[in-house]
């Protein structure tokens, strides 16, 4: 019998997960289904216990739905608990368990695709929401010799710093205060980019040799990462790569299979140049 998963948010029709998850089973011969659930604001509870009844496996979930997927959930990972967000649902028949796969898939692009060590470095998160909270705990544990989280109210980012500061190095600050301070990795955790706009960062903060990370993706470059270019920032490149590898760790979750993640992310790039 073929297993049944899904993503379920809010909007869903441009989620890319159904064929992401798609490839990961053909490459790995998974008998398993995944499809794209629109579930209506304030129905989201009824949504799982119907999936699950109806002997769903698991499901992936994006907004506006991860912070009450954490709520609902049973029993959490650790990196889950203190994300306070739940991005994957493993719905066992005894137990609803919740996990939080973005900071993993983040730190698997960074180091595993893109090659960069993160031991030592200068990291600057922007943004202080929940983007910025599912990935620090995973950063932090790369050993970053500082990581400052900026935010266009202060104090957001001096609270998600403070809720995080036993794991490592950690402060908060505003935009202001970012004017003498230079940065090896600069990660932009905001949605400014559904606008066409970026957060308003000093120009000079990429250290020489720093790279800039969207975690947002495109057919083109994103407005961060066109940013980063016309200021001259040597390596700067977009989500697509932790979209995947989040969603790899979903499946290996699910399945106890490790997919092959290249050829997805080549495949996905490509096909977003088609449409675009």
């Amino acid at each position: 019998m073929t297993d049944r998963y899904a993503v379920m948010g809010h909007p869903i029709a441009h989620s890319r997960s159904p064929r992401i998850h798609a490839l990961f089973a053909a490459q790995t011969g998974q008998d398993m289904s995944y499809e794209a659930v629109d579930v209506e604001p304030g129905h989201f509870p009824e949504a799982v216990a119907e999936f699950r009844g109806a002997g769903g496996r698991g499901l992936n979930v994006t907004v506006p739905y991860k912070q009450q997927a954490w709520t609902l959930s049973e029993r959490r990972s650790e990196r889950a608990q203190r994300a306070g967000a739940v991005n994957t649902l493993v719905l066992d028949p005894a137990e609803l368990f919740g996990d939080n796969t973005d900071g993993a898939g983040l730190v698997r692009d960074l180091t595993g695709n893109h090659g960069l060590a993160l031991d030592g470095r200068r990291v600057l998160l922007v943004g202080a929401g929940g983007a910025a909270r599912g990935v620090l705990e995973p950063l932090l544990a790369q050993g970053p010799r500082r990581l400052v989280i900026a935010n266009r109210t202060p104090g957001r980012a001096v609270e998600l710093a403070g809720a995080f500061r036993g794991l490592g190095p950690v402060e908060g600050c505003g935009f202001a205060d970012l004017q003498d301070r230079r940065f090896d990795l600069i990660i932009n955790a905001t949605a400014a980019g559904l606008a066409g706009e970026v957060p308003p960062l000093p120009g000079h903060v990429a250290a020489e040799g720093a790279w800039c990370y969207d975690m947002m993706y495109g057919a083109g470059p994103t407005a961060f990462v066109a940013w980063a270019r016309e200021h001259g920032v040597a390596h700067a490149v977009d989500g697509l790569g932790m979209l995947v590898e989040q969603a790899a760790e979903s499946f290996r979750l699910w399945r106890g299979v490790e997919p092959d993640t290249a050829p997805v992310i080549e495949t996905l790039r490509s096909e977003l140049r088609r449409e675009a």
